[in-house]
């Protein structure tokens, strides 16, 4: 907005973030207010707030950052935690004897609205402060998405790191002939002295048995060398030179040059997955410390950036799932071996690092690699489905609102962690898997909800939509065909500029 008179939707001068002036609250007695029907109405109604006074930032940045080990970081924050919901369960114990019995549809629904406060709430002088926006949206958004799952089929629980029939393991049914037949292909091919990495992506497109999944992922990710030989050599060499950078720079996370990178990746841990069990475990965090301020100290061109942290979580799960029989959400780390548990965070730091360096214009100063694959994904989608893309005009929705997290986090923010690894099985068999294949496989996904888009007949609904597609029951067989649908938009507009495959 180019007046100081016109309301900013993205800041205002509120003392504290998401607080409505005194003459602008709003009313929640009033259930009948009108929706916004473009962007620029939807701004006119919206009060937010995202500044905070220079004193009182001052006062939240300014304390020092603690020294800590790097078998005690987290420790000290997951008593805070307990403490308080101990506190938390005090209060609320009766309320919830005398509360009547909930249902599936409203559990999946206290579970969005908890993800979406762990995404959305600041921290401010030690308090959770929520944009009111957000709040806003979240009461309209309540009702559509209820609405959504209750209008879908009856489907059972599916654990949140991988259907039980994508497995072997324990109470998993027995392996079909051609389940037996994919993993002995495998095996032969991880076997022979110098594996065939062309034939290995072949197989592994259309998925990766779990057994074989931690292998086959170090080599196609250019980890592990081809030669059967030099594997164990170049695994003890990595390892070593990860644990050498631990040595050498993350006792400097105290120090005034990294203290906002480790304060800012501090906060983001606690975030990551907050529903899944496995990363609220101290140990887990702290793994994830140290990967994410080793690697931005060695990546001093873009740094630490929120997403990032997401980007850790499949390839830990993964190296993981290769000492774990039972359900690897709720496995608890600290009872592995110490070297076990070494050798998982050495490993996660290099594939993770191995995809990094192939999108790390995504991450540097204005992020221009987004920039570029959200203007792609609008000019892909106006060739593809033109109803889509002119829907979107009229209500005025711009593709950087609601792509622009698909970019920055690999979808990891719109599917199970169960689906990314599968589509990460895909995404690594692809020559351009993380950046080409991605912009196609986000056009299949946004086309995979072209009636509700269509439905939507106003600026507000259809971001909300976006933002939080009911995508909770999906497996293997939905992103089988959601990969399915990307591959064959991609032969089909093979002719696309150029620019798409930046």
């Amino acid at each position: 907005m180019a007046t100081e008179n016109r309301i900013n939707f993205w800041r205002r001068n509120a003392k504290v973030p998401g607080r409505y002036p005194k003459d602008t609250k709003p009313k929640f007695n009033n259930l009948k207010t009108k929706k916004a029907s473009s962007f620029h109405e939807f701004a006119r109604s919206t009060n937010d707030a995202w500044d905070i006074d220079e004193e009182e930032d001052e006062d939240f940045l300014g304390s020092p950052a603690p020294t800590l080990t790097l078998t005690s970081g987290l420790h000290s924050t997951s008593r805070q935690n307990q403490q308080q919901n101990q506190a938390d369960d005090t209060e609320t114990g009766e309320s919830h004897r005398l509360a009547p019995p909930r249902t599936e549809a409203q559990n999946f629904q206290d579970e969005q609205e908890e993800e979406e406060d762990a995404e959305h709430c600041e921290h401010v002088n030690g308090m959770v402060v929520k944009s009111s926006s957000e709040a806003h949206l979240n009461t309209s958004s309540v009702r559509s998405t209820l609405q959504k799952q209750q209008s879908l089929p009856v489907r059972p629980i599916i654990p949140l790191v991988a259907r039980m029939s994508d497995q072997n393991a324990s109470g998993a049914p027995p392996m079909t002939v051609r389940e037996k037949s994919r993993l002995d292909k495998f095996k032969q091919l991880l076997a022979s002295p110098n594996t065939d990495l062309e034939e290995l992506r072949k197989h592994s497109w259309s998925g990766i048995p779990r057994e074989v999944r931690p292998i086959t992922w170090r080599l196609l990710s250019g980890y592990l060398p081809a030669n059967k030989e030099r594997r164990d050599l170049v695994l003890k060499r990595k390892r070593d030179e990860y644990f050498g950078f631990i040595e050498q720079y993350y006792h400097s996370r105290t120090d005034e040059h990294y203290k906002d990178t480790y304060r800012q990746i501090h906060i983001d841990i606690p975030r990551t997955n907050p529903l899944i069990p496995l990363f609220q475990q101290p140990a887990v965090q702290e793994v994830f410390e140290r990967i994410l301020f080793i690697w931005a100290i060695r990546h001093p061109a873009s740094g630490y950036v929120q997403g990032i942290n997401d980007l850790v979580t499949p390839f830990f799960v993964v190296f993981l799932s290769e000492f774990v029989t039972e359900d690897v959400e709720n496995f608890e780390v600290a009872a592995l071996p110490l070297d076990t548990q070494r050798n998982i965070e050495a490993d996660s730091f290099w594939c993770m690092s191995k995809l990094l360096d192939g999108i790390q214009d995504n991450y540097t100063f204005a992020q221009p690699g987004i920039q570029n694959k959200v203007k792609a994904l609008e000019e892909l989608v106006s060739r593809i489905d033109e109803d889509i893309h002119n829907h979107f005009k009229r209500y005025e929705v711009e593709y950087l609102q609601f792509a622009f997290r698909w970019m920055n986090n690999l979808l990891m923010r719109e599917l199970p962690l169960r689906c990314t690894i599968r589509l990460w099985d895909t995404y690594q068999a692809e020559a351009e898997g993380f950046t080409h294949f991605h912009l196609y496989v986000c056009s299949a996904f946004l086309i995979e909800w072209r009636k509700e888009i269509l439905s939507m007949v106003d600026f507000q609904g259809l971001l909300m939509l976006l933002q939080n597609l009911p995508t909770i029951h999906w497996g293997n067989e939905e992103v089988g065909l959601l990969l399915a649908e990307a591959y064959r938009l991609k032969y089909m507009f093979a002719d696309a500029p150029s620019h798409y495959k930046r």
